[in-house]
């Protein structure tokens, strides 16, 4: 009897509950995009701006290539974006194979197009698989360059964190140490290198809390465009693919629509965990690619706040 009334409560929850519970839509997200190299490239580009600008983001930011070899296109996409759209912009800054004086020149640049954001990063080296080492005349690392852009003006500064730690720290409690130098160094924020498992960030929270460090860490959160392409990055970056990643994908190479339905859903499931515990902002690197983002911040229950760009 007892079995047939829990059965029947179950039932009637099952029939109760919507088959998708959206959140209230209170988030807040930004989105990363790298500078087009060709003119389609340059028209996907600023579709991806055209389509994700309605959704208000807090900011979008603009890479910027090893060694600095995409100085100009970084600089001439994130200007325009602050010229022409109401979007706030952030341009990538890095410590590679530029002098103090060359960074600062780039800097000086960007403050005087109206660019109050940078996201400031050590950068990695040009060549694959090279030893980082800090170009002579340069700022050393990610904390110097906040520093150095600090004493020109009062830059917005955001800097990355790494909650599976970063391939060249020693230790976790090394890496938390890099962390609070940054913010300590003038940082407003930390964006994190993307993560698989919500337990990795959650895992790295408590851990930033504990080291006592209060800045704002927002998770970073790269749908997967190419399973290939993720574990190549992840294996690049000391990212963990959970095992039932390869499963998921596996078949789908030759079926992108199929894949993108995948990949969409399981982002929009990571943040949701993640919402779950409290987290109430996002980082997406697009790829310069809208629609899987769009669709995620949908199924997070956002709906488009202004006019497109």
């Amino acid at each position: 009897m007892n079995a047939s009334l829990d059965s029947a409560h179950e039932q009637r929850m099952a029939h109760d509950t919507p088959l998708f519970a959206s959140l209230p839509g209170d988030i807040d997200v930004s989105f990363e995009f790298f500078p087009p190299k060709t003119e389609a490239m340059e028209a996907q580009l600023w579709d991806a701006i055209e389509t994700l600008s309605p959704l208000a983001p807090r900011f979008v930011s603009v890479t910027y290539g090893a060694g600095g070899s995409t100085r100009e296109r970084t600089h001439s996409t994130v200007a325009r974006i602050q010229r022409e759209t109401p979007l706030a912009a952030a341009a990538h800054l890095t410590c590679v194979e530029a002098t103090k004086e060359e960074i600062d020149e780039v800097a000086q640049q960007y403050w005087q197009a109206g660019i109050r954001h940078i996201v400031a990063l050590r950068g990695d080296p040009p060549q694959k698989g090279a030893k980082y080492c800090s170009h002579p005349g340069g700022y050393e690392n990610a904390e110097a360059l906040v520093r150095g852009l600090k004493a020109l003006h009062p830059f917005e500064i955001s800097v990355a964190a790494y909650p599976e730690c970063h391939p060249d720290s020693p230790d976790a409690m090394s890496d938390l140490d890099n962390l609070r130098r940054k913010i300590d160094a003038g940082a407003s924020r930390a964006i994190t290198q993307f993560f698989f498992e919500p337990d990795a960030f959650f895992r790295f929270r408590d851990n930033v809390a504990d080291a006592g460090i209060t800045a704002e860490i927002v998770p970073g959160i790269m749908p997967v465009m190419s399973f290939a392409a993720v574990q190549r990055m992840s294996g690049m970056c000391g990212t963990a693919v959970p095992d039932w990643m390869e499963l998921l994908f596996e078949g789908l190479d030759e079926r992108p629509a199929a894949r993108q339905l995948v990949a969409s859903t399981l982002a929009a499931e990571l943040c949701r965990r993640l919402y779950a515990g409290g987290v109430r902002q996002f980082h997406f690197y697009t790829l310069n690619r809208a629609e899987l983002a769009y669709a995620i911040c949908h199924m997070l229950g956002m709906r488009p706040r202004q006019e497109a760009a």
